[in-house]
């Protein structure tokens, strides 16, 4: 019998939540004979991604982040707990039809604002088979702020309650995130370490790309992008004043679909007329482009630093330090290994980013990555999704959820 796994996303922010977790449902396809994955997501730009047979997935209507843990409607005029009601019945009714045996969570326990608490209500309930695991990167935030929230918002109880197990994707040599956070017995006892995300190198065009951007002199390539790109400016900034001290250098940069308009339309302008930097908003081949180059100048969002390690590149991160700091720690402890080098978006100026992309230039090649952590995340959940523990049998059909129930977050008591 085909495994079908459900995958809920809220991404609210940046490309970075479901580039993961779409990188974990194609593997699931690839390493489960018959497996079909729906995703459920609020990102604005799931459609950008090219999707492939056997996945497919639901569009949740967008929330803005305004503030921490505070959401506003991004497209539609509704009040906010009127949107997360619409979600969350959407999030509930797929549950309910699509019959997962499998539930992958991202990062939050019981969604935005609630939201997934009726849908993990009624697989406990009404589908008891499905079995049910919370995906996390391999930092949240500051151990003390992470630890605080947890205990606020009750996500041990609420794991311990629905969850058979916590898979990070990452390594406790370099992060551990149980002992980190404080997790309590029952939790850490669930919790698996999973390795980070190791991402396929491109299959071609590789030097066919390089040719095209570099021709035949001795040029070297940097690629610089910031992610999304959202607050990707002061980055992109500092790094094109820095360019006269960049010679024999070509520069790709790809300023993230998710940069506002005039930061982009400044840069664009600082760049014009220079044979020596190419620019872009946003493109699919990114992997490729990162493949070919030399150098990557980046910040330290987790799946831009899967790429990097994946590739062995030599790299330099300015890493977002608000309103969390998790890839500022992410960053210092990478850079402990020696696997990037990394510097303070605080202090940064345009000489000091070129001098250390100039060092990475010339610095001798990286030693395998996977001699210092481990990068084997995919497989790792996979082989949890082929095999975890089993959960209860499947109720007789006539005792499911009518499918005329009205969800209310509200309602539930967690």
């Amino acid at each position: 019998m085909a495994t079908r796994v459900m995958v809920y996303s809220h991404d609210t922010y940046g490309l970075g939540n479901i580039r993961r977790m779409l990188a974990v449902s194609e593997h699931l396809l690839d390493a489960i004979p018959g497996a079909t994955v729906l995703l459920v997501t609020g990102s604005p730009m799931v459609q950008e991604f090219r999707i492939r047979p056997g996945l497919d997935y639901i569009k949740l209507p967008c929330l803005s982040r305004t503030g921490r843990e505070e959401y506003s409607a991004k497209s539609l005029s509704t009040d906010i707990g009127a949107l997360i009601r619409l979600r969350s019945g959407i999030i509930a009714a797929a549950a309910r039809d699509f019959q997962p045996d499998v539930l992958l969570v991202d990062k939050k326990p019981d969604g935005i604002k609630h939201e997934l608490a009726p849908a993990l209500e009624y697989l406990k309930r009404r589908q008891k088979r499905c079995r049910i695991a919370l995906v996390l990167r391999d930092i949240l935030d500051a151990p003390e702020v992470t630890a605080a929230m947890w205990e606020e918002r009750g996500y041990s109880r609420i794991l311990d309650e629905f969850f058979q197990a916590l898979l990070v994707l990452g390594s406790a040599d370099v992060f551990d995130a149980a002992a980190e956070y404080r997790f309590p017995p029952a939790i850490r006892d669930m919790t698996e370490y999973c390795g980070y995300v190791r991402r396929p190198s491109p299959t071609g065009g590789v030097e066919a790309l390089r040719n095209r951007l570099l021709g035949d002199g001795e040029r070297r390539l940097v690629l610089v992008t910031p992610g999304g790109g959202e607050d990707g400016f002061h980055l992109l900034r500092n790094y094109v004043a820095g360019l006269q001290w960049l010679p024999g250098t070509h520069t790709v940069i790809v300023s993230g679909p998710e940069m506002p308009a005039a930061q982009r339309e400044s840069v664009m302008r600082a760049v014009a007329g220079n044979p020596n930097v190419t620019m872009t908003e946003f493109t699919g081949e990114l992997l490729r482009y990162m493949a070919a180059a030399d150098v990557i100048v980046s910040m330290a969002g987790y799946n831009t630093i899967c790429e990097i390690l994946s590739l062995n590149k030599r790299a330099v991160t300015v890493p977002r330090v608000r309103p969390v700091i998790e890839q500022w720690i992410r960053a210092e402890r990478l850079a402990r290994l020696g696997l990037v080098e990394n510097l303070s978006p605080d202090s940064l100026t345009p000489r000091l980013l070129a001098d250390a992309v100039n060092r990475q230039l010339n610095a001798p090649p990286l030693p395998s990555v996977e001699t210092v952590i481990d990068m084997d995340g995919l497989r790792a959940v996979a082989r949890w999704v082929r095999t975890g523990p089993p959960v209860a049998e499947q109720v007789e059909p006539e005792e499911l959820l009518p499918r005329r129930t009205v969800w209310d977050p509200a309602l539930l008591t967690f």
